[in-house]
C-alpha cells in the first residue's frame, strides 16, 4: 500500500475541495511562519510585549498574509516551474486565476497599509512595488543577476523588520537601522542557498540568476563573506545601543551561519539536488537563530 506523502496537504484539499486548494497552495503558507517571524521582531523591539494588539494583528495580515502571500503567488504565476520551489514541494500547475489573485491581493495591501503608521505603510508599499519588479516581464529583475539579489536584500531583508517596527508609531533609531543594514546583507548570504537546487529549472526557462552567472562556489563564499559583514552590523548596532557588553552573546548567530555555509561551500559538488535543498532549510535555520539572539540581545528595557 502506497504511503502519502502530503498527508497534511490532502486533509486541506478534502476541506477547501480540488478547485481552491492549489490557490493556497501558491500562496506557500509554509513560509508564513518564517516571515512572522522576522516581521514580529522588529515591533517587539521597538515596544516588547507592550506593541499594540489591533495593529499587529491588521499589519501581520497585510504584510505577511497580503503582501508576502501575494508575491509568493506571482511569481508562481509567472515562472510556472514544474519542479520543487521553495516551501512547496511537488506544486501543482499553477490556477487559472492565480496571476488575477495575487494582483488583487498586492492591490489590496497597498492601499490599506496607509491604515497603519507612515513606517509601515511605506515599508509595505515598497515591498509591493519590488514584487511586481521581481516577477513580472518587461523588469522581471529575478531574472537579471545581480538585481535578484538587491531585490531580496532590501525586502525581505531590511524592510521587514522595519515594518514591523513601524507597527509601534516611533520613530527609527541609528542602532536599529544598524540592525536592518544587517538582516539587508544576511539576506544577500541566504539568497545563494534558495537558488543553487533550483539552478537546471532557472537556467532552462533563461533566468540569468545571480548563481548561474558567478557559479555556486562563488555565491556560497560571497555568501559566508555577507554573513560576517551582517554580524559586524550587529555588533556595531549594539554599541550604538549602548549594550557592548553583550558583544559575545552575537557568537552563536554567527556560528550557526558558518557550520552551514562553510562546509556546503567545500562540498556543493557532491550534493544532490536533495541535499541543496536541505541546505536551504539549514541556512533558514540559522536565520531563526538569529532573529532570536538579536530579540535577546536588543529587548527594550
Amino acid at each position: 500500500m502506497a504511503v502519502d506523502a502530503f498527508p497534511v496537504r490532502r486533509a486541506f484539499e478534502r476541506l477547501l475541495g480540488p478547485v481552491l486548494m492549489p490557490y493556497l497552495l501558491h500562496l506557500r503558507p509554509l513560509e508564513w511562519p518564517i516571515m512572522s517571524g522576522h516581521f514580529l521582531l522588529g515591533g517587539l523591539l521597538a515596544m516588547g510585549w507592550t506593541l499594540p494588539g489591533g495593529a499587529t494583528g491588521l499589519g501581520w495580515f497585510l504584510f505577511v498574509v497580503l503582501t508576502n502571500g501575494g508575491t509568493l503567488a506571482i511569481n508562481s504565476a509567472f515562472d510556472q516551474d514544474e519542479g520543487d520551489i521553495g516551501y512547496l514541494k511537488a506544486p501543482p500547475k499553477p490556477p487559472r486565476y492565480l496571476l488575477h489573485l495575487s494582483v488583487a491581493m498586492l492591490g489590496a495591501t497597498a492601499a490599506l497599509g496607509f491604515l497603519l503608521p507612515p513606517i509601515f505603510a511605506w515599508s509595505n508599499l515598497a515591498c509591493v512595488a519590488m514584487s511586481v519588479l521581481y516577477s513580472v516581464p518587461p523588469a522581471r529583475l529575478k531574472a537579471r543577476a545581480g538585481w535578484d539579489l538587491l531585490i531580496n536584500m532590501a525586502g525581505f531583508g531590511a524592510l521587514t523588520p522595519m515594518a514591523g517596527w513601524g507597527l509601534s508609531g516611533r520613530p527609527l533609531p541609528p542602532w536599529f537601522l544598524g540592525v536592518a543594514l544587517g538582516f539587508a546583507l544576511l539576506f544577500g548570504a541566504l539568497y545563494p542557498a534558495t537558488q543553487i537546487y533550483q539552478i537546471e529549472e532557472d537556467r532552462a526557462r533563461g533566468d540569468r540568476t545571480l548563481v548561474i552567472r558567478f557559479g555556486e562556489t562563488a555565491s556560497l563564499v560571497a555568501a559566508i563573506a555577507l554573513a560576517l559583514a551582517a554580524h559586524a552590523c550587529f555588533a556595531w548596532s549594539l554599541g550604538s545601543a549602548g549594550r557592548s557588553d553583550r558583544l559575545p552573546w552575537l557568537l552563536p548567530s554567527l556560528a550557526a551561519w558558518l557550520l552551514v555555509l562553510v562546509p556546503w561551500s567545500l562540498r556543493w559538488r557532491r550534493f544532490t539536488q536533495a541535499q541543496q535543498e536541505a541546505g536551504m532549510y539549514w541556512t533558514l535555520g540559522a536565520w531563526a537563530v538569529t532573529d532570536l539572539s538579536l530579540l535577546t540581545l536588543f529587548w527594550p528595557g
